[in-house]
């Protein structure tokens, strides 16, 4: 499995021969958007009623099952931080033996009932630069809650972007674990046996 990162919460899924992407965003935020074929998009921000999509690609959104060529995902919605303009999902996806976690556009500490549902993570996708997305305080929570193996950060201050957002260090601070800064991230599950967990700042 190999993930690239695009910026805010869009990143790039490449296990067997299917690729994923997280989502993804128009030019105007001042990142480059991602291209090229994605057979399946998910997105954990859906804006209501629901927008046309493309013929010749598979939009996951919201909650409920979906098998795309062996790859499970299973959505999870967020009725606390939903209105009548756009509704929430968190995302668990299961490839390669390994379960990934989206958490998203998550603004608060998920509800004890969602919490159950998001158990042995072995990589979570954990927004990181806080305001309007979850404090960094409470991401770093969420994290020694949960233990994953992997933490990449997402939603956190870079380059180019032109809404406001807090740098990674301070999450980086609050978590307690020295950063690891990759390219890209290729992972097999015989190689996520380290105790510790690991957390990953990936360049764009």
């Amino acid at each position: 499995m190999v993930i690239n990162w695009y910026g805010e919460g869009c990143f790039k899924i490449q296990t067997g021969g299917l690729t994923l992407l997280t989502d993804p965003f128009g030019g105007d935020i001042g990142l480059t958007p991602a291209r090229g074929k994605f057979e399946a998009v998910l997105k954990t921000l859906t804006s209501w009623p629901l927008p046309e999509k493309e013929p010749d690609e598979q939009v996951i959104l919201g909650a409920g099952e979906y098998d795309i060529q062996g790859v499970e995902i299973r959505g999870f919605g967020l009725p606390n931080e939903s209105t009548d303009k756009f509704f929430k999902t968190i995302y668990l996806v299961n490839a390669e033996d390994l379960n990934l976690c989206f958490l998203g556009h998550l603004a608060e500490y998920p509800e004890s009932d969602i919490l159950d549902k998001i158990k042995q993570v072995d990589v979570l996708f954990m927004p990181a630069g806080g305001k309007p997305f979850i404090s960094q305080e409470l991401g770093a929570k969420f994290v020694k809650q949960f233990d994953p193996k992997i933490v990449v950060a997402s939603f956190y201050k870079v380059a180019g972007l032109k809404r406001d957002a807090d740098d990674a260090k301070d999450f980086v601070k609050e978590l307690g674990i020295k950063e690891e800064i990759e390219e890209k991230l290729v992972l097999k599950k015989k190689d996520l046996s380290e105790s510790r967990t690991r957390l990953i700042l990936l360049k764009i």
